[in-house]
């Protein structure tokens, strides 16, 4: 089983899960079409099935023209706003692609029919994969759009957290600098996260992704993973766990991160009113 990472619109990712001896492939949030399949062309392989998160445009727009595309394209879901949808899914379902297993875990809450997809292959050294939207990400976790405190809580500690810890975790956003910036506000003591945090900022430096984390990495940084730590309910001032993580999400939402310093150089071109040209009104 192998991962493709593709990032595309402003700072999602989809992927390409390819099943090496048969060539076939299945798609996460195939949200761009045209990219995707310049990707399967180059790999030389068969695009049998889509897998979607949840049916936010960014995740799920590319359904419709893939369907299109591709005669026969199996896409799946658990939520009927999700376009094209052939096969609806439940929790804890299986799905079998070649040797490629799919366990359905259902997430509600960034939406109500969020669905993530836990992937491995029996008898591989490879660790499992999970594919998890906007429930988790590297460092946070998703905006309560349609859910509660309690469904998140329930979706981080008793279905994701309860996975195997070498699982790789491919999230649907490039947002672990923020993330982590947010974790350092709440753990400024944590050497972990400052270690994670320097190394992500490297990764975004050099336009790299910084996915897969893995499950076991997430509970050492991952503040919404680590509600029941002393520090975590010191910053939030509670200490029932659903009530920690309510609380960090309302201060995520709330989270700005510092603004940069502005450029020496462009500072003094404004002092020498080189710009004044270009802001005058016509």
């Amino acid at each position: 089983m192998k991962v493709k990472v593709i990032s595309v619109l402003e700072d999602n990712y989809m992927y390409l899960v390819i099943e090496e001896s048969t060539r076939d492939a299945i798609a996460v949030d195939a949200a761009v079409p045209k990219r995707l399949l310049e990707i399967i062309r180059k790999e030389d392989v068969v695009l049998r099935a889509v897998l979607t998160t949840h049916h936010h445009w960014d995740h799920a727009r590319g359904n419709e023209e893939l369907a299109r595309l591709c005669p026969g394209l199996r896409v799946y879901g658990a939520d009927e706003r999700i376009g094209a949808l052939t096969h609806k899914v439940t929790h804890d379902q299986e799905l079998m692609f070649g040797a490629i297993r799919v366990r359905c875990l259902f997430t509600p809450c960034h939406t109500s029919g969020h669905m993530c997809y836990f992937m491995w292959e029996d008898g591989s050294p490879d660790a499992p994969a999970l594919f998890s939207g906007d429930t988790l990400f590297v460092g946070g976790c998703g905006k309560f759009f349609e859910g509660t405190a309690e469904q998140m809580y329930n979706n981080l500690t008793q279905i994701l957290g309860t996975l195997p810890k070498e699982t790789k975790v491919f999230c649907g956003h490039e947002c672990t600098v923020r993330n982590l910036k947010f974790a350092l506000k709440v753990e400024p003591e944590n050497e972990i996260v400052k270690k994670k945090l320097a190394w992500a900022k490297q990764r975004d430096d050099e336009d790299l992704p910084t996915v897969p984390s893995t499950l076991q990495e997430e509970f050492l940084y991952n503040p919404f993973l680590r509600v029941t730590e002393e520090s975590l309910q010191k910053f939030t001032g509670k200490t029932d766990p659903v009530e920690v993580l309510r609380t960090l999400r309302t201060e995520k939402d709330n989270f700005k991160k510092p603004k940069e310093r502005p450029n020496p150089q462009a500072m003094l071109a404004f002092d020498w009113g080189l710009f004044s040209p270009f802001l005058e009104k016509k």
